[in-house]
């Protein structure tokens, strides 16, 4: 049986790694076990000082997804990445679409896929940042590969606090989705959930604990929440 995972996906500079450690932080707090899965390429451009080479681009989708899957005593995952970004850059920068099939069929795994929105501004990082202008084309990839397999996502707004809180709201509305109207949802942290479920009682911690049991409960149990 394995653990129920929740993915963040997006372009460069839209705050995965900063909503992945807010995440995992806030779940903690209400009691749960959290494995937190790191993102691959950061360490591997640290440790060998430069981008990865097309040939190198398999290896590090296979070693974020290897992490993800072996990962144990944890009630929940929650990703910085999964191999889906390393097929999409794999297309942008050396148009070769081989990895999408394997990264598509890893991504199945998640019972929850957040895909960050553009609305944070760019911010240089080293080897990993290729520019502002960047990050339109790796959005509408990310969401192509996501629609064109048939896989939900929710896209998360918002800056700090209120970014963290769309992730919440987006989580539990799919815990309480009965089927998969929720996939276009936009959460967006001037008007909240658009078309989606909304909870005036969001940072209740036994609302919050309540709500993510239903989640992980039935992803656990073999059953798709969404």
């Amino acid at each position: 049986m394995s653990i129920p995972a929740i993915a963040l996906l997006g372009a460069e500079s839209t705050g995965k790694t900063s909503l992945a450690i807010a995440l995992a932080a806030h779940l903690r707090g209400l009691g749960w076990r959290v494995a937190l899965v790191p993102e691959v390429l950061r360490g591997w451009c640290e440790r060998e000082g430069r981008t990865p080479r097309p040939d190198e681009q398999r290896a590090i989708a296979e070693e974020q997804a290897r992490q993800a899957n072996d990962a144990r005593d944890a009630d929940v995952i929650v990703a910085d990445t999964t191999p889906l970004m390393t097929a999409v850059y794999s297309d942008l920068l050396f148009q070769d679409c081989s990895l999408y099939p394997f990264a598509l069929q890893h991504q199945r795994r998640y019972a929850a896929t957040l895909l960050m929105g553009l609305d944070l501004p760019w911010m240089a990082d080293g080897l990993q940042r290729d520019g502002p202008q960047v990050r339109e084309p790796v959005d509408a990839r990310v969401r192509a590969a996501l629609q064109g397999a048939g896989l939900p996502f929710q896209v998360i707004h918002g800056q700090g606090r209120q970014r963290l809180d769309q992730a919440l709201n987006a989580i539990n509305y799919i815990a309480y989705s009965p089927d998969k109207t929720w996939a276009t949802a936009t959460f967006s942290s001037e008007n909240g959930p658009s078309g989606g479920w909304s909870c005036e009682a969001c940072s209740d911690p036994d609302c919050e604990h309540r709500l993510f049991t239903r989640l992980l409960a039935g992803r656990a149990g073999g059953q798709r929440p969404y």
